[in-house]
């Protein structure tokens, strides 16, 4: 059962587990779950997806129950209105607070495009040093960033972070193999760290300004705890 987080007469949100697509792709054929149709089946109607989160992510996702629903949010996706929060663990100390200003270039298949204007926000909310050799250092540091996207490029985050070095913990595609590895054998986490805690937007039907939170996963929040993050875990809302 996918967890609800939020319903009303024309929306509904869950917490989408790591791993999970949203609909079927050229690219994961293999996979025969969605979200978008185990909802369905969960609930017993059609729903319609009105943005993405890419597989590794988990977080807020939002369905229109309509195509009259889903027109409006789709629009306002695409005019950059929605805000939204991730929550990260990235490889070192990052800066206290940056904006990563960057262009991004779609992906391979789609190659003719231009490089496309992206921006995030973010700001580092705790860090830890582990006594655990990867690569050439004697310890490793990560800090948990909290990820505030001003444009909503695919994959924006991940090659936005791994393009200042501090490569998202877990990132199989843009990450970095040795600390992917490490979280994997010393610490039992096989999921990409990205977390979509939260999206707000104005709602098209009523015009009240609707918030949707999305607790951590419990992979997130045991490592949280492990690291001694647990008062910033409650701290944020994760917890």
């Amino acid at each position: 059962m996918l967890e609800i987080i939020y319903e009303d007469a024309h929306y509904v949100a869950i917490n989408k587990p790591n791993g999970l697509l949203v609909h079927r792709t050229r690219i994961a054929e293999e996979k025969k779950e969605f979200a978008l149709q185990l909802l369905r089946d969960q609930l017993g109607y059609r729903v319609h997806a009105v943005h993405r989160l890419d597989r590794g992510t988990s977080g807020v996702l939002l369905f229109a129950k309509s195509p009259e629903a889903t027109a409006p949010l789709v629009k306002a996706f695409e005019a950059r209105e929605p805000q939204k929060t991730y929550y990260a663990v990235v490889r070192g100390y990052t800066p206290e607070k940056a904006t990563i200003d960057n262009p991004i270039r779609p992906d391979k298949d789609h190659q003719h495009k231009e490089a496309q204007e992206a921006v995030t926000h973010y700001e580092r909310v705790a860090t830890v040093e582990l006594p655990i050799a990867v690569g050439r250092y004697q310890t490793a540091r990560y800090s948990l960033v909290k990820v505030t996207p001003e444009t909503g490029r695919m994959h924006q985050i991940r090659k936005h972070f791994a393009h200042i070095r501090h490569y998202i913990v877990g990132d199989k595609k843009h990450g970095d193999w040795r600390h992917n590895r490490m979280f994997l054998k010393e610490l039992d986490s096989p999921y990409m760290l990205l977390h979509a805690a939260s999206l707000a937007f104005v709602h098209p039907f009523t015009g009240q300004l609707v918030e949707i939170r999305a607790k951590a996963p419990e992979n997130l929040q045991r490592l949280c705890q492990r690291f001694s993050w647990g008062a910033v875990l409650e701290q944020e809302g994760l917890g």
